[in-house]
């Protein structure tokens, strides 16, 4: 009797290890018809006959179990290499929610509070002003007092009134690019601190927590992790994060012993006809991942796998802990997933700490539950969670602007079909 406890102890404890960790192989799981899983392939296989799609790689898992894992069409058309499973991608946005986890992490060491002004930090952010006029001729503007300062909340959630260089609005983009504000797409030979505190000295688009401006926010909060740390953002992320989950082909510098694997990166001409991004096309050269870098944009620097990016999100589902470690107090996730933003804010969804948050309101329009978290990156890459379901979807692909970029919509509404 005595024996058969223990050995049910043991059982126990290894499902219950099994259940905090993944594997990169598809298992079955009843509650999900693997059968309907299938029509993922014929999708992708229309869009790359078709010629409007490359390649893709889509992740599913449900219940800490991967169901569905597979490469389709081609990760570089010129040679047909087919698109591997485990090739890697320039996930660009998707580094905002890893770089958010950081701050987290020094948030519930006690470093910092989220309603702490960040010129406690970086005294150049002391006293912002609100741009009130602009000369586009010249590029010159003239500034108000903006009525507070920016707290590391505002910058979470991008209400911090900081716009993006070279993608945000025609204001703050002349006004960025005239004083040499990086966007962070790409490869920069700059001094991430410098470039931050030259930000700083920089008008506002609007006032602290007024709305929602997307922008240089998280490139903000990576500086602010090496100030607060002591560390590069890259060292950072490694060891905290990266290393404890088990990230293994999650880098800033890519080693170039993964090019082989890294896809390449398209866009489409005139005639919505895909041809491969140019090295000089709007002044990012895809190649980035391999140049040798000490500027890392915590918005848009990291390139990684659909597996890997599969392990962060189910260590957020698992409230924060993975394959037997703590990445991050369960408070401290369920407040990262809480809403942060008032209702007219995003229109249907609203915004958590680090990423876009389903809501009823979205959920009765669109199939991910309620308290979904999602976001997605420039090149094409999408990711989403969906605790009520304790399912995770990632469709990663290379390819922006993209006219057919509906085949997104499909492979969801394929993913939650196959729910039983």
């Amino acid at each position: 009797m005595k024996h058969l406890l223990i050995g049910t102890f043991v059982l126990m404890a290894l499902q219950h290890a099994s259940a905090q960790t993944l594997l990169p192989v598809v298992q079955e799981n009843r509650s999900i018809d693997k059968d309907r899983l299938t029509q993922i392939d014929s999708i992708l296989k229309q869009y790359v006959d078709k010629g409007w799609l490359a390649g893709a790689v889509v992740l599913v898992v449900k219940d800490n179990r991967v169901v569905y894992y597979r490469g389709s069409g081609y990760s570089d058309l010129s040679s047909k290499k087919t698109m591997q499973a485990d090739a890697i991608f320039r996930i660009m946005s998707q580094t905002k929610a890893i770089t958010s986890l950081g701050i987290m992490q020094l948030f519930e060491q006690g470093k910092l509070s989220l309603d702490q002004n960040i010129a406690d930090f970086i005294p150049e952010f002391k006293n912002p002003k609100v741009v009130k006029g602009f000369n586009p001729l010249d590029s010159t503007y003239t500034a108000v007092a903006a009525k507070r300062g920016i707290t590391f909340r505002d910058l979470l959630t991008h209400t911090s009134g900081i716009d993006y260089a070279a993608i945000g609005s025609d204001t703050m983009k002349a006004i960025y690019a005239k004083n040499g504000i990086p966007s962070g797409l790409g490869y920069f030979n700059e001094s991430l601190l410098l470039k931050m505190k030259a930000l700083g000295a920089l008008p506002l688009r609007h006032n602290p927590g007024e709305r929602f401006t997307y922008g240089l926010n998280t490139d903000l909060l990576g500086c602010l992790i090496e100030v607060i740390s002591g560390e590069s953002l890259e060292n950072y992320c490694r060891k905290n994060i990266f290393e404890p989950l088990g990230m293994k082909d999650t880098h800033f510098n890519l080693p170039a012993s993964k090019a082989n694997r890294l896809a390449t990166v398209y866009t489409e001409d005139a005639d919505k006809k895909i041809i491969e991004w140019s090295p000089t096309f709007r002044s990012i050269d895809p190649a980035y991942p391999l140049m040798p870098k000490t500027y890392f944009s915590g918005g848009a620097g990291l390139s990684s796998t659909a597996f890997d990016y599969a392990i962060f999100l189910q260590m957020l589902l698992n409230g924060g802990k993975f394959n037997g470690k703590q990445i991050l107090g369960r408070r401290t996730v369920e407040l990262m997933l809480s809403p942060q933003l008032p209702d007219n804010f995003l229109g249907y969804n609203n915004f958590n700490l680090g990423f876009q948050l389903a809501t009823k309101k979205s959920a009765n329009l669109n199939l991910p539950n309620d308290g979904s978290f999602s976001w997605g990156g420039y090149y094409g890459t999408a990711y989403w969670a969906d605790p009520k379901e304790k399912l995770i979807g990632l469709i990663m692909t290379q390819h922006t602007p993209n006219s057919h970029k509906d085949y997104e919509e499909k492979i969801k509404n394929v993913i939650y079909g196959s729910l039983r």
